[in-house]
């Protein structure tokens, strides 16, 4: 996985929680989008490297931070555009009408923010290194003018002026030359002068790559995606439902109608982790919940949660919550004041 060192732009966030919603009422008194506030507080680690948006309808940008605390990003998203990301590093999280989708590190999508309210967040306790390309609809409608087929239905909607429509794509590995790129759009190797036409050109290099299907294969990917997701979050229904005694993959598979390793490498594939730790950090949050609700000491979550050696739930609490669980309710409350 691509690895990129810049110490000096890495912010830290005592705490840090942001409001989209907030944000976004600030935006409307003030008349105009920002989407400073959101990462003011990163400093260096947040840095336009094309500023545009306004002028040339897009705007590339670099974030290299840590978070003490989830950071609500979604009061980031210009209204009217469509966003991709570039996820080097770092877990980030979208959650859309409850279908909720994982961002892992060395991977990719791209996003719309309409009426229905979209969440995103950044996990706590982890660098997060990514790259954002916001594309306006203006943009979008003259590059693909003359585009009758092959766009993507998420794109397909934006350019027919369905503007309350909030969609997430698929997540996609980042590809070796995407991985390539990053560095080069931090260190743009062309005079100032030219850097516009630059930009430009690269920006509309990924669009080509997202923004467009197989037409002979759309039916048929439209559909295995549809049935992968449908499947991925039955199988999130049946762990949440079940965090004490678990189906086994066998019977997983059972449930939702496919073989014990194709589920398991859809699983994969989907979210960016195993089945395994997927319900290590559903159980690390319901304990979680329950720690902060004052009601369950350490040894009583552990067994709600399906833990019958304390030692074992408190190394797995540490590695996923970032702090061991008799710590965790204060260092919850005191983020919760300077939030």
């Amino acid at each position: 996985m691509l690895k990129l060192e810049n110490p000096s732009a890495i912010g830290n966030s005592e705490g840090l929680m942001v409001s989209s919603v907030s944000t976004k009422k600030r935006n409307r008194s003030t008349g105009a989008f920002s989407e400073a506030s959101t990462w003011r507080a990163f400093g260096a680690g947040w840095r336009p490297l094309w500023a545009g948006f306004s002028q040339s309808g897009f705007s590339v940008e670099w974030h290299d931070f840590q978070c003490d605390s989830p950071l609500e990003v979604a009061g980031s998203f210009h209204p009217d555009s469509v966003e991709i990301c570039l996820n080097v590093d770092g877990h980030a999280e979208f959650d859309l009408g409850g279908r909720r989708q994982e961002l892992p590190p060395g991977s990719a999508t791209f996003y719309s923010a309409g009426r229905e309210p979209l969440a995103a967040r950044r996990l706590p306790q982890q660098r997060h290194q990514f790259v954002t390309i916001e594309i306006s609809r203006d943009f979008l409608k003259r590059r693909f003018a003359d585009a009758k087929t092959g766009l993507h239905p998420q794109i397909q909607n934006i350019l027919a002026d369905k503007k309350n429509v909030s969609a997430i794509s698929e997540v996609r590995r980042l590809t070796t030359e995407q991985q390539r790129l990053i560095p080069t759009l931090q260190h743009s190797p062309v005079p100032v002068t030219g850097r516009g036409v630059w930009f430009e050109s690269k920006v509309l290099e990924l669009m080509s790559e997202f923004f467009f299907v197989s037409v002979q294969d759309e039916f048929f990917c439209e559909r295995q995606r549809r049935v992968s997701s449908e499947r991925v979050n039955k199988v999130i229904s049946l762990l949440r439902e079940n965090l004490v005694e678990p189906p086994d993959l066998l019977e997983l598979g059972k449930r939702v109608g496919c073989s014990p390793f194709h589920l398991s490498r859809t699983f994969s594939q989907e979210l960016g982790v195993t089945i395994p730790q997927y319900l290590r950090q559903l159980r690390m949050e319901r304990a979680a919940a329950l720690l902060v609700s004052g009601k369950f000491n350490v040894t009583e979550a552990a067994f709600e949660v399906g833990y019958s050696s304390l030692s074992h739930f408190s190394q797995a609490f540490c590695q996923t919550m970032g702090c061991c669980p008799n710590l965790y309710p204060l260092v919850k409350n005191s983020a919760a004041k300077l939030a």
